[in-house]
């Protein structure tokens, strides 16, 4: 029998919504939602494990349940898989001063009214943000999200003995020794190929500290991450928002968000990096969070959001 443990979230919060802002795509395989459940493998002390989390009550009333299958469930197990699906999902933080933010601008009340319960979703790790990011330079989103999907079906720890029952997203020690050709058989560029297999051997030599990153303020973590192959500052950015849970950064370099922002505020003219930087100064330290919510608004009005309500 699977086992069913209860979640704390700060409400409001909707499980649609932030995993929507989470997976971006219909067709991501990494984080999947199927109207009513968000379900996503991960790497626990006990091995690779699906995990289903499911809402009931209203955004103002949340009540989370965690699903874990199987007839052994440890406590290291239990407690991993509750602290990496709280970061994942953001149940922990409090948007109570967003909200009083929006409340007070005119621009962005009606916006954060109409995604009310989205929280800030996070990779699972540094390192999984890194590669998102390094997938998806210089493509569209979502030739990205197959990429990804195809790694993760070609490298990531399998979830017992039935290779065919799903796959975690692959760990640095997975993508270290790959053979060369590997990556760009899925999908990879040959620059990106390298560059995501030497931070991994890094990381999985334990030269590379992609968590501790955590611990560093902004300017000296994008140091660190551009000092890496194949990272520059849209993916310091991304990686500070998406890895490091940073809602005060808006990755300024990021062409999809950039259109977004120009599009919702009825802007005739592109905006540049410095541009984007000004317009967003004033919903600090709440920008990045602004950024998901365009997010959102972007997938609506491409038909792509699936929602509840």
């Amino acid at each position: 029998m699977p086992l069913v443990l209860p979640l704390d979230v700060l409400p409001p919060f909707r499980l649609d919504l932030t995993v929507w802002a989470l997976r971006r795509r219909a067709d991501n395989e990494m984080d999947r939602w199927d109207g009513q459940s968000y379900r996503r493998f991960l790497i626990l002390p006990g091995g690779a494990t699906e995990v289903a989390v499911t809402q009931e009550g209203p955004p103002e009333d949340p009540r989370l349940r965690l699903e874990i299958p199987g007839s052994s469930h440890a406590v290291e197990d239990q407690a991993a898989a509750v602290a990496a699906v709280t970061r994942i999902l953001g149940l922990s933080v409090d948007l109570t001063p967003f909200y009083r933010l929006a409340a007070e601008d005119e621009r962005l009340e009606p916006l954060s009214a109409r995604f009310r319960g989205l929280k800030p979703p996070r990779f699972p790790s540094v390192f999984e943000a890194l590669v998102n990011a390094i997938a998806c330079q210089q493509i569209t989103l979502t030739l990205g999200i197959r990429v990804l999907n195809r790694l993760t079906q070609t490298f990531g720890l399998p979830a017992g003995p039935d290779e065919a029952a799903g796959r975690a997203f692959p760990r640095p020690e997975d993508l270290a020794l790959v053979q060369a050709g590997a990556l760009r058989a899925l999908g990879f560029s040959r620059q990106k190929e390298r560059a995501a297999t030497e931070i991994a051997a890094a990381a999985a030599q334990g030269d590379l500290s992609l968590e501790q990153l955590g611990s560093l303020d902004d300017s000296d973590a994008v140091a660190k991450l551009i000092a890496l192959r194949g990272v520059g500052r849209w993916t310091a950015e991304y990686v500070l928002l998406r890895g490091l849970g940073r809602l005060h950064v808006f990755p300024g370099d990021d062409v999809g968000a950039r259109g977004n922002l120009q599009r919702w505020l009825g802007l005739e003219q592109p905006l540049d990096y410095e541009e984007v930087a000004r317009t967003v100064e004033a919903w600090r330290p709440y920008a990045g969070l602004v950024y998901l919510h365009l997010l959102l608004w972007r997938l609506s009005r491409e038909g792509i959001l699936e929602t509840g309500s």
